[in-house]
């Protein structure tokens, strides 16, 4: 039955794709981050989806007259200068093939994230778009948020199935990169019921988060709080959410909640601590010796022994800094750092641009909640090998499209709203 409802929407929304290439986006999207395939037991397991979401997506660029728009902007030439520059180390990467099969996911991805720049050209498909990605985070999160609260915090909550964020500390970071965007639809919607469900997303989510038992996350919900408090004009609010999420953690987290937040305090008393430890001083001694850096997976035995303090503890990263940093040597880190920084920058740019303008109120709060993301990406990632993960590239990619939109006279509208505004006015 579920192999039936998943290719019985693919198949609705995919004859869409054809002629309106944005749908071909969002259904990448939604296969990106809820991996609704993984969800059924019989043929659509293995479907090979994302393959024909490709070929219909290209082949409606070329025969859709819908308008296309210009992709390029400082965020975009420094992503091409980070995906070129992927691509060369690869080429001397210590582990070829481990490095060609992430080289290949990873071109994927932002072949997707400059096609997703190029169609989506008005606020209501950025809207969608967003939509799309908060229901597929949120599927699982809210579903998370529950288990963790009937069975008082004691289980894990996990990801999806053979995707980036499979791992519990994997899908505790993607869904603290959703709750600033949830709460951005929020702040859009007018519909009550809508909003309603959407406070309740946002609460169950955090409850998630929580219940994944990541430390890394824990610490990217304390960042984003502080953050979400400062930048808000009514202290009151964040306040209130702030106070929600301590009651919730003190009513339901059980003991080994406690014991394993603790732990990053007693750092040289936890072994999966001194083991991040020895990876990081593995991937700085791989970078300071190799001018193209290791490449991608290059966290292979023979490797440790060479570069780490403990070459016994053979693991990944787990962190996004030393995972950029071993992998693609300084430079590629440089870069990385980079389109960070410029993606901050431009949401303060989408900010200022639009404060004040009642039209350009959706942009200020995009703007000011994907600084929200980038925060909790940031804190949350610094535990984590989550450097290729789609999710940081779309926060980029709504920047991106976002501070094109507010420049537009129309301020980003749909044709048909446009219709609608001339309409009013004329009367």
């Amino acid at each position: 039955m579920r192999d039936l409802l998943i290719v019985g929407i693919f198949v609705v929304f995919i004859s869409q794709a054809f002629s309106r290439p944005y749908v071909g986006a969002y259904l990448w999207a939604w296969f990106a981050f809820m991996n609704p395939q993984r969800l059924s037991w019989g043929f659509a397991y293995s479907l090979p989806f994302s393959q024909i979401i490709a070929l219909v997506t290209f082949l409606s660029l070329f025969i859709s007259r819908e308008r296309k728009q210009n992709v390029w902007s400082a965020q975009t030439v420094i992503l091409l200068l980070l995906v070129i520059w992927i691509c060369i180390t690869t080429i001397f990467a210590a582990n070829p093939e481990g490095a060609q099969k992430e080289l290949t996911r990873y071109l994927k991805i932002q072949v997707f994230i400059f096609i997703t720049i190029a169609v989506i050209t008005d606020k209501e498909k950025l809207k969608n778009l967003i939509w799309v990605i908060v229901l597929s985070i949120g599927f699982f999160s809210v579903k998370g948020g529950l288990f963790t609260i009937l069975t008082g915090g004691s289980f894990r909550v996990w990801g999806p199935d053979d995707s980036f964020i499979s791992g519990n500390n994997e899908m505790a970071l993607a869904m603290l990169i959703t709750l600033p965007l949830m709460y951005y639809l929020y702040l859009q919607e007018n519909k009550i019921w809508i909003k309603r469900a959407l406070l309740v997303s946002t609460f169950l989510t955090t409850a998630a988060v929580l219940g994944s038992q990541s430390r890394g996350a824990f610490l990217g919900i304390l960042c984003i709080g502080v953050f979400f408090w400062w930048k808000s004009p009514n202290k009151f609010g964040p306040t209130l959410i702030i106070a929600a999420v301590a009651l919730l953690i003190v009513l339901f987290m059980p003991q080994s909640w406690w014991d394993r937040m603790n732990t990053v305090e007693s750092y040289e008393e936890d072994e999966s601590a001194m083991q991040r430890i020895n990876a990081w001083t593995f991937a700085w001694n791989v970078a300071n010796d190799r001018f193209f850096g290791g490449g991608a997976n290059m966290h292979t035995r023979a490797m440790y022994a060479i570069y780490a303090p403990n070459p016994n503890w053979v693991y990944d990263m787990h962190s996004i800094y030393f995972q950029i940093l071993g992998n693609q040597g300084w430079v590629g880190f440089s870069l990385f750092m980079l389109l960070g920084i410029s993606t901050w920058l431009r949401c303060a740019w989408i900010v200022r641009h639009s404060r004040g303008d009642p039209d350009k109120r959706w942009a200020t709060d995009l703007g000011l909640m994907l600084q929200v993301s980038l925060i909790g990406y940031a804190a949350a990632g610094a535990f984590l090998s989550l450097a290729y993960f789609d999710y940081p590239y779309y926060l980029i990619a709504m920047s991106v499209i976002a501070g094109k939109l507010i420049q537009q006279p129309n301020d980003g509208m749909a044709p048909r709203q446009m219709n609608k505004r001339t309409d009013r006015t004329t009367k």
